[in-house]
């Protein structure tokens, strides 16, 4: 069972319940969740959740750490495998789209980067900015080049890593992947799909609940660390923000105002994509879908 939406949609509800009916074992596909140190600032269940139904790939990577969607694909596949083996129903939940479509789809096989290389651009995108390497990705790649945008700072310096690691274009490597993990044709996929005003209020009321639960103190302690800003959980939504805010930059509440607007155009942005790139989903509204997943799953059996 395959649930997604977008941010603040209540995925993480409706996996929970349908775990809770069908013996079943909630695996995360959201790729800021499954950072450690971001329980609070990234929505996780919260730890008597977690004791309703067992839950997996939450906070077991640690902030310092590139995960990756090769990585996740990997960890997912393990265990899907092991809800299968233990005959118990695997409830898929998350908003990243990438993690989805690399999971029906499957993955290009680039080898993994040599950490020289890694430090040597991430290093030079620290110094220099994003325009030197996009240019040097230019001459080595122009193929992969052409189809990003001049200012994406983590996909042009991922895609020059490979170029300079491996010699070869990332495009080449795209050609050459790693098989899908799931069949498409026999997932069951559901997107939830709230009203948009609905959508906005939940998000609002989201990002204040997070602050007076501790949120300020969980982004204190991630900036503590001095880890590198480029890392994905230095950019989960509000956490640049918030650093902002400890730097003197801003207020607190103009902080939380510009991570409101930031998710709610994200959750936009999700929208659009499944739309977009993921066809063959059934669509539900929130109030909806427990329902609607309960039949869908009813019709396999």
């Amino acid at each position: 069972m395959l649930i997604a939406g977008p941010t603040a949609s209540g995925k993480s509800a409706v996996a929970l319940a349908l775990a809770q009916a069908h013996n079943g074992v909630v695996i995360n596909a959201d790729s800021m969740q499954v950072y450690g140190d971001l329980r609070l600032i990234t929505a996780r269940p919260s730890v008597d959740e977690e004791k309703q139904a067992e839950h997996v790939l939450y906070g077991h990577v640690d902030a310092a750490e590139n995960y990756s969607v090769g990585r996740w694909c990997v960890d997912a596949k393990a265990a899907l495998e092991a809800a299968e083996a233990a005959g118990r129903l695997a409830v898929v939940v998350g908003g990243t789209g990438l993690y989805f479509k690399m999971l029906l789809n499957g993955l290009a096989a680039v080898p993994p980067i040599p950490a020289d290389i890694r430090a040597d651009v991430r290093g030079r995108l620290a110094e220099t900015g994003v325009a030197p390497l996009y240019d040097e990705l230019r001459q080595r790649d122009p193929v992969t080049a052409a189809r990003l945008m001049p200012g994406d700072r983590s996909r042009i310096s991922r895609a020059l890593e490979v170029v300079l690691a491996t010699g070869r274009s990332l495009t080449d490597w795209h050609r050459d992947g790693l098989p899908p993990v799931l069949d498409t044709n026999e997932a069951v996929k559901l997107f939830l799909t709230p009203e948009r005003g609905a959508l906005v209020a939940r998000i609002e009321a989201r990002f204040d609940v997070m602050l007076e639960q501790g949120a300020l103190d969980e982004v204190r302690a991630l900036k503590a660390r001095g880890l590198d800003p480029t890392l994905p959980a230095m950019k989960a939504h509000g956490v640049p923000w918030l650093l902002r805010h400890f730097d003197g930059e801003m207020s607190l509440e103009d902080a939380a105002t510009m991570a409101k607007q930031d998710t709610r155009r994200y959750a936009k942005r999700q929208t659009t994509w499944f739309r977009n790139q993921m066809p063959g989903w059934t669509w539900a509204m929130p109030d909806e879908a427990g329902r609607v997943a309960g039949g869908m799953l009813a019709g396999l059996s």
